[in-house]
């Protein structure tokens, strides 16, 4: 193992011990009164398999079979999710064949950040995947099941599922994906005609025809944004079977995937020889390989939150310390755009999951020993299914990358470093993704031009004002601000102003969207304006400097000064789209470094450093 990846391996067990020992303490209790079933009383078993054909019921009487709880997130608006209608049928088919029962214990919400991105339901998203959790808790609250299996693919759909499955961490877990899209209208062209409607030379006609054209079927969009983040990740983790996220909807091998998901299940519930429970299977081993393969492959910055509060609910605490340290050692081994010209279809062909892993083990920076859901452990996950003669078998994957302008090896990465920098300053601390920009953009020092919504921009941008070196701040937009919405309508103008040859940066206490890159841009900044946070004291004209090589986010401005400079008033926003059901939620919500979430009680990292902090 390379030493580096083992030192902050040590340090997260290490500083996560207390957490840790009462999760699994309360994990090991849930387990040992196990099946849950058991001990409901005759009427509320009744209840819980009234609608179920007599033959299930028969199987669920029998407190030896496996009853398999389902929790969905699909709906038929999200392309991505719209693929899962079938999969409940087709999951209780594969669990008869081997004498077992599966229920849909519940269904989450699923909103698509594709189609909210600049409008005001996207301050609803990142509270979702909370809610997503909380939904995820209840279902499986009626303790009729022996495993879970969760049906969900994007953006914060998984980690909600997620949090959600660990507070349930004595059930054996698997996430079962449905594949992207097949590939439609390059990215970069997409890119291309939306920097061209920005700029007027392009008529909305034009540019939903491209849109369109991109996203045109069911299954994930195809770009490396967030939801291909978290198939990436969920395989790292062992959540998942080797080789199983990227392969398309309604494909012969997409239904044999997600029977065999279904019967393995099986194989590692309490009742079998190889217990697996998802509370075993998520330690600081699966966490470290999740982390590592997000920084090889450019991942979605929205995981420097997301992780966090996973890890969290698995009493594990990480930093974004932890993750600076891992992506100095990490290299950068794919280009899926926004990193890149490929989309994730062609990131699959050219050896896809199973090649970066190899890749990956081989140079010492993942955990063979972690483990998973399939195999004996991490270390069978360099490789690929594949149907011969209608069977399902798993084969190595390549040795080498079959193109290596969309994975390279360890020897020859495309860049030395992961792709993610931590920066800390006068204004706090704030993380920027590096592997989407190029050397030259690294490092901005500018004027700043303050906003206090996105919104704004599009004006000053079309007026010809923003025609110059500049480091725009957008402020007020971090968790209890307004939910922390994504910023990704800001992406094309900020784009044309650096492809005219200025020098440009974005500073925010927002996010950014998993899909964004090309300009420099800190993020998720903490302390947040609304939170007192210096941000909200910087006015048009201060100097700014980012520097992603030293990892430096500097406002040049007297301290005295700047201290003394009143805090303006937020802006007020609107409560239309059911933001006002929300308020107190986002009141509740933590900062972006500890996990932006409002399911558990508030904490410091160096506070849980010291062990001050211990409940789980």
């Amino acid at each position: 193992m390379h030493p580096e990846v083992q030192k902050v391996t040590r340090a997260i067990a290490q500083h996560s011990q207390a957490l840790r020992t009462a999760y699994l303490q309360r994990l090991d209790d849930d387990a040992s009164s196990s099946p849950d079933r058991a001990r409901l009383s005759c009427g509320n078993l009744a209840h819980g398999f009234a609608a179920c054909n007599d033959n299930d019921k028969e199987t669920i009487k029998l407190m030896d079979s496996i009853n398999v709880g389902i929790v969905t997130a699909y709906n038929d608006m999200l392309s991505a999710h719209q693929p899962y209608a079938g999969y409940p049928e087709l999951i209780k088919a594969a669990l008869r064949q081997v004498g077992s029962t599966a229920q849909v214990a519940g269904a989450t919400p699923a909103m698509c950040d594709g189609v909210t991105q600049g409008q005001a339901g996207m301050e609803l998203s990142l509270l979702s995947r909370d809610h997503i959790a909380q939904a995820t808790a209840i279902a499986l609250s009626h303790q009729m099941f022996d495993a879970t299996i969760l049906l969900g693919i994007c953006d914060k759909i998984v980690p909600g599922l997620l949090i959600g499955a660990l507070r349930f961490g004595h059930l054996p877990t698997l996430f079962i994906p449905a594949g992207p899209m097949p590939s439609g209208l390059p990215n970069k062209e997409k890119l291309r005609i939306r920097q061209l409607y920005a700029q007027g030379k392009v008529d909305r006609d034009a540019l939903l025809e491209a849109e369109s054209a991109s996203y045109h079927s069911a299954g994930t969009c195809t770009f490396y944004g967030t939801a291909n983040s978290n198939q990436m990740v969920l395989e790292a983790m062992g959540l998942q079977l080797p080789g199983s996220s990227f392969v398309n909807p309604g494909t012969p091998l997409r239904d044999a995937l997600t029977t065999e998901a279904a019967q393995q299940i099986t194989r590692i519930s309490a009742k079998s020889r190889d217990y697996r429970p998802i509370g075993r299977v998520i330690d600081e081993k699966a966490i470290v390989n999740g982390l590592v393969a997000l920084l090889a492959s450019g991942g979605s910055t929205n995981h420097t939150i997301h992780l966090i509060t996973v890890a969290r609910a698995a009493g594990i605490v990480i930093t974004w310390g932890d993750m600076d340290a891992l992506s100095r050692v990490t290299p950068l081994l794919a280009q899926v755009y926004p990193n890149g010209a490929a989309d994730i279809n062609h990131f699959h062909a050219a050896g896809g999951t199973g090649l970066l892993f190899r890749e990956l083990l081989d140079a010492g920076l993942m955990h063979p020993d972690a483990l998973t859901v399939w195999g004996d452990n991490f270390a069978d996950y360099c490789t690929e299914p594949k149907l011969i003669d209608q069977r399902l078998v798993w084969q190595p994957t390549p040795v080498q990358s079959l193109d290596s302008t969309v994975i390279a090896s360890t020897k020859q990465p495309f860049d030395k470093e992961g792709g993610l920098r931590m920066l800390d300053g006068n204004l706090g601390r704030s993380v920027i993704k590096l592997s989407a920009v190029a050397s030259g953009h690294r490092n901005v020092t500018a004027p700043a031009v303050v906003f206090d919504s996105q919104h704004d921009l599009e004006a000053r941008f079309k007026s010809g004002d923003l025609d110059r070196d500049c480091v725009v701040v957008v402020r007020y937009q971090g968790p209890t601000a307004n939910g922390m919405p994504e910023l990704h309508k800001l992406t094309p103008f900020l784009g044309v102003l650096q492809d005219k040859g200025f020098k440009v940066a974005l500073v925010t206490d927002g996010r950014m969207s998993g899909a964004s890159g090309k300009v420099p841009a800190a993020i998720h900044l903490c302390p947040e304006a609304a939170q007192g946070g210096l941000i909200g004291k910087i006015q048009d004209g201060d100097l700014i400097e980012l520097d992603a090589i030293q990892g430096h986010l500097i406002a040049h401005v007297d301290a005295e000064e700047l201290a003394n400079r009143p805090l303006p008033k937020p802006p007020l926003s609107g409560d239309n789209c059911g933001r006002d059901l929300f308020e107190t939620a986002r009141i509740m919500l933590s900062s972006a470094e500890t996990g932006a979430t409002f399911l558990f009680h508030p904490w410091h990292p160096e506070r849980e450093l010291t062990g001050e902090e211990t409940n789980p």
